[in-house]
């Protein structure tokens, strides 16, 4: 089974918050929400196939994910969980739902990212293709600050730098990813959406500032004709990060759905 690098924030104990990052992103991303906003709970946050310290190896895929995630779950938890998704990590998120409703207790999805357009997917792995790696850690700060972390904590920046930049073998820097991985991705992002299974109760967050947003109505409406008062939709008036925007909002939804 593939190894994944799991962070844990919290008490000891079986795992009660599973913490699914973004495309490109890794788990100690959610250290700042755990420890400061949500430190009673206990929380698994993995670096996710291709991405910080885990395994790099083929195949990049929702399902190796899916089952990777699945093999921590028997391992580290005890009854169901809550999990906390962001963006890519909420396609996996009710992936795993599907598969493992005994293991999920709810879902919280940040901006979530599924069923993608096929067209705009390929112009973004176009362009990080055209634009994999950066001069220097001010061009690769530049590059989330001029983004969609412009009003993050520049705190939270510099820990993400400290984390995840890297220098590479030709003395440019880039971020702790596989590039092929994060490719393979992308078009598993245009894939038919999975919706999670009736009774999970599902929390969704669109970002109000993400621009063309990954959350459409059409997503929402088959989502709340799926799980009907399961569902809710919460709009935040920040962009795509909304973790590190809006932390104690997002641990308020977390709390909601820990029962």
């Amino acid at each position: 089974m593939t190894r994944l690098h799991v962070h844990r924030y919290g008490p000891p104990g079986p795992v009660r918050l599973l913490a699914l990052h973004g495309l490109t992103g890794h788990g100690k991303r959610w250290e700042p929400l755990a420890t400061r906003y949500l430190p009673e709970i206990a929380v698994a946050a993995p670096d996710l196939i291709g991405h910080g310290r885990s395994s790099w190896d083929a195949p990049w895929t929702i399902e190796a994910n899916v089952a990777a995630l699945a093999e921590l779950l028997e391992q580290h938890a005890d009854s169901p969980v809550v999990i906390v998704a962001h963006s890519f990590g909420s396609a996996l998120a009710t992936h795993l739902a599907a598969v493992r409703p005994d293991r999920i207790a709810a879902l919280v999805l940040l901006d979530p990212a599924m069923g993608l357009d096929g067209g705009w997917t390929r112009e973004i792995a176009d362009a990080m293709l055209g634009s994999p790696d950066y001069t220097d850690p001010d061009e690769a700060r530049a590059a989330k600050t001029n983004g969609s972390w412009a009003a993050v904590d520049p705190a939270v920046v510099d820990d993400e730098l400290a984390e995840h930049l890297v220098v590479l073998p030709g003395g440019r820097y880039g971020w702790r990813i596989s590039l092929p991985a994060m490719i393979s991705y992308w078009s598993e992002l245009a894939r038919e959406i999975v919706l999670p299974p009736k009774g999970i109760a599902t929390t969704v967050v669109r970002a109000a500032w993400t621009s063309p947003p990954y959350v459409t109505d059409a997503l929402t409406s088959r989502l709340r004709e799926r799980l009907g008062a399961d569902f809710r939709l919460a709009t935040f008036e920040c962009d795509h990060m909304v973790a590190e925007t809006k932390p104690a909002e997002v641990a308020a939804l977390i709390r909601e759905r820990m029962v």
